[in-house]
């Protein structure tokens, strides 16, 4: 894991540090700074509202033009203007309103010196208001009934009918186009003028209705958009109708349906109406568009332009009233505001005197509140608060000298922090490199960690499954051990589990061996779990390779054994034979009976082995799993009286599935072996639990023998693997070969504090 090199620091550098001296604002050079901003504000109000009242009176009403009936302003420029004195006086006002805001806030606080600087102020404001306002509402006054004298509503409503009227009659020439269409597409419709034989009468007709409806033009177009009539009055022009008309014809073509369009042409303005004409050998088709045009020429345009314009200059005109008259009302304001912010003003440069150095002052701790702890206050002052602001500074110093020191603190834990992360960059590079495959899980079921070895032994890469819950990767990848160890240290709340079986990773068969441990910090608080898994497969091949070496050597072995007495038997027969014994006969016997009795047990040793190479299938069937364990007990008891079984069964095991017969074989193997183990004489424990979570059962046989050597469990299921002399070593290879065909899984350990312990579990279908 790479460590940034950029570390975060809390406070700047000691280096960096600067003084922020707060100055006494009450001199000469401070006064003008305060009153700079005020005759700018003043300045640029006062003329802004002198331009306002000229442009307003003279610049919008003075002159006139030839087609208007009203004088036309300079609207904009007034607008401006109004927006210009509205700025000047929020500005005025902000500028009294901020001290006054100041000085209410100040006040509610408490802060020393603003109940004497409020007092003061309102003296001032209070012997100016009353004459101040008393102006003001007689101005208002006079204002308002000037402006009902300028505008009247009389003229605007005679604007308003001209302008309707002139909208009424440009909407009827295209009613009239519309109309004249429908009427000559009916026709042509009913006398079937679009046959090409009826082309003259088609041409007549379009000539007598274009008079008869005292439209401009008319035109007939077939579906093809081919113009097969057109009819013009004989006073239209060509420059009429340049316009292009193909479009207008092809969207009744393609929608079936009436379009009316007006088109602006260069001395007027075109309005055109398209009907389709019905087809009178296919119902529902078109056969061709009858276009009519009416044209609005230029001067009668130009009259209905000019009314329009008229009635909305007026409007514009009359919207300008309120601007005018705020114009005028705002005038008013700003004397008004003048006079109060005189007066107010006046009583702030009486109290500043007083009350500055207690300003700094405040002003100094909101800076030391926002984290600046170089902040100095300098004032004119040698009474009392100049002892305050003196004490003050020398806090203001202590602090920023702590400052320091907690920033060499500060200093000190970033690179407590930096070691911890080299420290685990370490950690993790050490866990990617090992060969065992590593995976954490923290206590969400969320999957942690993922080192390369685990990536290289499941096939699935760390990205895949990081940030993943563990359900879902197990069931997505299948991967049952996993799975099933988790399940199982879950529901036992066990500290750690070895598991180990055969899984299917990548279309290839591994036997896996994992561990499975909780994790814990030093308080003892869970974190989660780790896994560590290994590929077993070419170890248990190796292992296995050379467990079948040494049974290939001990049937080697055993079957020399016979051999050798049968070698000797028949050379003496021979011998004996060859040199004519009298006692022949009875050597004879003897030799034969050696032949025989050897090759008998050497049969029976190689049935042996037969028999567990080629055991039978199981044949499942529903049993129940302790009335076979108390029928192989019972044999035992009544031969066995120095042998004790002590059984604990869970009354929730339902019936399995199981072979009877084999299953019967493989405790009757393990009761001999705890039985020898024990050499004839201790207590046997043999227990059941059901786990409905897992869906299995588990049997547990325990002894107080001797207990399995370490180097003798990972050989104790290898054929003929046997430390007694009389053992043939295929006992425990057949329990082994029985309980996998059940698809269950049995393991061996030692139980404390002496014997041995065998646990089986089967799966519950």
């Amino acid at each position: 894991m790479a460590t940034s090199k950029l570390t975060p620091r809390l406070f700047p550098p000691a280096k960096l540090k600067k003084r922020l001296i707060l100055e006494d604002e009450s001199g000469p050079q401070a006064q003008r700074l305060h009153l700079k901003p005020v005759g700018i504000v003043l300045f640029l109000l006062i003329s802004s509202l002198l331009l306002t009242m000229y442009y307003a009176q003279y610049g919008g009403f003075g002159g006139k033009t030839a087609d208007s009936l009203f004088p036309s302003a300079s609207y904009a420029l007034v607008l401006f203007l109004v927006y210009l004195d509205v700025v000047g006086l929020v500005g005025l006002t902000l500028l009294l309103s901020r001290n006054l805001i100041k000085a209410y806030f100040e006040r509610r606080h408490r802060l020393l010196g603003s109940g004497f600087r409020t007092k003061l102020i309102a003296a001032f404001i209070g012997f100016s208001l009353v004459p101040t306002l008393l102006l003001a509402v007689m101005a208002s006054e006079v204002i308002n009934e000037v402006m009902n004298i300028w505008f009247n509503d009389q003229i605007e409503e005679v604007l308003k009918d001209s302008e309707e009227l002139s909208r009424m009659y440009h909407e009827g020439h295209t009613v009239l186009a519309m109309q004249s269409a429908r009427a000559i597409s009916k026709e042509i419709y009913r006398e079937d003028f679009l046959r090409p034989d009826h082309r003259e009468l088609l041409t007549a007709a379009m000539a007598r209705k274009r008079a008869e409806f005292n439209v401009t033009d008319v035109e007939v177009f077939s579906s093809k958009l081919e113009l097969l009539v057109r009819k013009t009055a004989p006073e239209a022009t060509d420059r009429m109708f340049h316009l292009p008309v193909g479009q207008l014809v092809r969207r009744v073509l393609d929608s079936h349906e009436e379009v009316a369009s007006v088109q602006v042409a260069q001395s007027g303005r075109l309005i055109r109406a398209a009907v389709p004409i019905a087809s009178n050998t296919q119902p529902g088709e078109i056969d061709g568009v009858v276009v009519v045009n009416t044209y609005v020429s230029e001067t009668i345009l130009a009259k209905m332009q000019g009314i329009a314009k008229q009635y909305t200059d007026y409007r514009q005109m009359k919207a300008l009233e309120n601007p005018i008259k705020a114009g005028a009302y705002l005038f008013v304001a700003v004397v008004t505001v003048l006079l109060l912010f005189s007066a107010t003003w006046f009583g702030f440069y009486v109290a500043r005197g007083i009350t500055v150095p207690i300003q700094k002052l405040a002003e100094g701790t909101e800076a030391v509140a926002r984290g600046d702890l170089n902040v100095r206050i300098r004032v004119n002052a040698t009474d009392e608060i100049g002892t305050l602001i003196d004490s003050f500074n020398r806090m203001t110093e202590d602090l920023s000298n702590g400052k320091v020191r907690l920033e060499e603190a500060n200093q000190s834990l970033m690179k407590s922090n930096v070691e911890a992360d080299r420290r685990r960059a370490y950690t993790e590079a050490v866990m990617d490199t090992i060969a065992s495959g590593v995976m954490s899980i923290d206590t969400q079921h969320t999957i942690t960690t993922f080192n390369h070895s685990a990536e290289r032994i499941l096939g699935v890469s760390a990205d895949a499954v990081r940030r993943r819950l563990a359900f879902d990767v197990f069931k997505f990848h299948q991967f049952p051990l996993f799975q099933e160890a988790y399940d199982r240290i879950l529901h036992d709340r066990q500290d750690s589990l070895t598991l180990e079986g055969q899984m299917e990773v990548q279309e290839k068969l591994l036997t896996m061996g994992l561990n499975l441990s909780r994790m814990r910090d030093e308080a003892g608080k869970e974190l989660g779990f780790v896994f560590v898994f290994e590929d077993r497969t070419e170890l248990i091949k190796a292992q296995k390779t050379a467990a079948w070496q040494e049974v290939v050597q001990r049937v080697a072995h055993e079957i020399k054994n016979p051999l050798t007495p049968i070698q000797l038997a028949a050379q003496r027969l021979r011998k004996k034979f060859f040199e004519g014994s009298a006692d022949f006969k009875a050597i004879f016997d003897q030799s034969t009976n050696v032949i025989v009795n050897e090759v008998g047990s050497l049969k029976r040793m190689v049935d042996e082995f037969s028999k567990f190479a080629r055991m039978p299938a199981p044949h499942m069937a529903k049993e129940s799993l302790h009335d076979i364990i108390e029928k192989v007990s019972a044999l035992y008891r009544g031969g066995h009286h120095d042998v004790e079984f002590i059984p604990a069964f869970d009354p929730l095991v339902p019936d399995i599935n199981i072979d009877r017969e084999q299953m019967r074989r493989v405790f009757v193997n393990l009761f001999d072996n705890a039985i020898q183990a024990m050499k004839q004489k201790g207590r046997i424990w043999v227990s059941t639990k059901m786990d409905w979570k897992l869906k299995r059962v588990r049997i547990t046989v325990a002894d107080e023998g001797s207990g399995i050597p370490q180097e003798d469990q990972e050989k104790l299921f290898i054929p003929y693997f046997s430390r007694k002399r009389t053992g043939t070593g295929l006992g425990l290879a057949i329990v082994h070969r029985i309980v996998t065909d059940h698809n269950g899984t049995i393991q061996a350990s030692n139980r404390h504090p002496q014997g041995a312990l065998f646990i089986i579990e089967l799966p519950v279908a």
